[in-house]
């Protein structure tokens, strides 16, 4: 389907809805409507869309428009240097060269907007995957939260663990491990199912290189960066990591991070925990972040510190 049928069909969609007649409606049906062109490219005031993913009007499936790099578009006409601005904009995420349409942006830029922001959203609010879990072989536990709400209002609860946890992860765990690694969602599910299951072997294998000892792994569903302390004295492991879904933003909603600590205990300092962030595909690949981690941990044990305390 070439892009005059598809800018027709999207004519007669905003006609049905009262917004498709005169000039703005055939305007707004071109910016909408995908390019049959696969290129992106300028010329006079022609602008960038993303044309390589035009919509399966047969199959009814909708294309990911998240699925375009956004480094890759540039979206104002009749620029003084559009070359040297789309090679500075290949080296950010920022949303720069967006264009507009009168005091408004761009349809396109929009629509990313908004896909952006749900993908955001549905990291906080969806759950990990239980498949992944069982392929990983951890176990779960859960702080005292007792829903996703009540874990986005009440960050403390998200740091305890009732007794009857505390005595699971005592009995399925081995005690005084070198080191001990745990994975909690934190605020993006979507973080864990991106990255854990290349990290966590990555990990495994360098601590193994090192010569450490690991305990048993486990997974902390409503878990924060805190949850860790409880479980360090419940366990008494040298060193513990663990490996927790970031606030997501606009950007990305797979970023991951490690917050590492030697000989945490309950209400530690921040400034003795170390933290390794940017996890995900465009930051860190998570199987160097592994073998990095690893690396961390061992020289936190033979310094017998963490945080601000080693020199590294």
């Amino acid at each position: 389907m070439n892009e005059q049928k598809l800018e027709e069909i999207v004519r007669r969609v905003l006609a049905d809805l009262g917004a498709g007649s005169g000039a703005d409606g055939a305007t707004l049906a071109r910016e909408i409507a995908p390019s049959a062109d696969a290129n992106l490219e300028i010329s006079g005031r022609d602008l960038v869309r993303p044309a390589s993913l035009p919509a399966d009007v047969e199959s009814g499936e909708v294309p990911d428009i998240r699925a375009v790099d956004y480094r890759e578009l540039y979206n104002v006409p009749n620029a003084a240097n559009p070359e040297e601005f789309k090679r500075l904009k290949r080296g950010t995420a920022a949303r720069l060269g967006l264009g507009r349409s009168g005091p408004r942006y761009s349809t396109w830029a929009l629509l990313r907007f908004w896909a952006d922001n749900a993908a955001a959203q549905d990291a906080v609010f969806s759950d990990v995957n239980p498949d992944l879990l069982e392929k990983l072989g951890l176990f779960s536990v859960q702080t005292k939260c007792v829903s996703k709400d009540q874990y986005l209002e009440r960050p403390d609860l998200g740091t305890q663990f009732d007794d009857a946890m505390i005595a699971k992860i005592k009995e399925r765990c081995i005690p005084n491990p070198q080191v001990q690694i745990l994975v909690a969602d934190g605020l993006s599910s979507t973080a864990v199912e991106a990255n854990v299951a290349d990290l966590l072997p990555s990990l495994e294998q360098g601590l193994k290189l090192h010569g450490l000892t690991v305990g048993t792994p486990f997974y902390v569903k409503y878990g924060r960066v805190r949850a860790m302390e409880p479980i360090a004295e419940a366990l008494n492991p040298d060193v513990i990591c663990i490996l927790l879904g970031e606030r997501p933003g606009l950007v990305t909603p797979e970023s991951l991070s490690a917050y590492i600590a030697y000989k945490a205990k309950v209400g530690m300092s921040e400034a003795l925990r170390t933290c390794v962030s940017n996890i995900h595909k465009d930051g860190t690949n998570a199987i160097e972040a592994g073998a990095h981690i690893a690396t961390l941990m061992s020289e936190m044990i033979q310094q017998q510190a963490s945080g601000i305390n080693l020199k590294v």
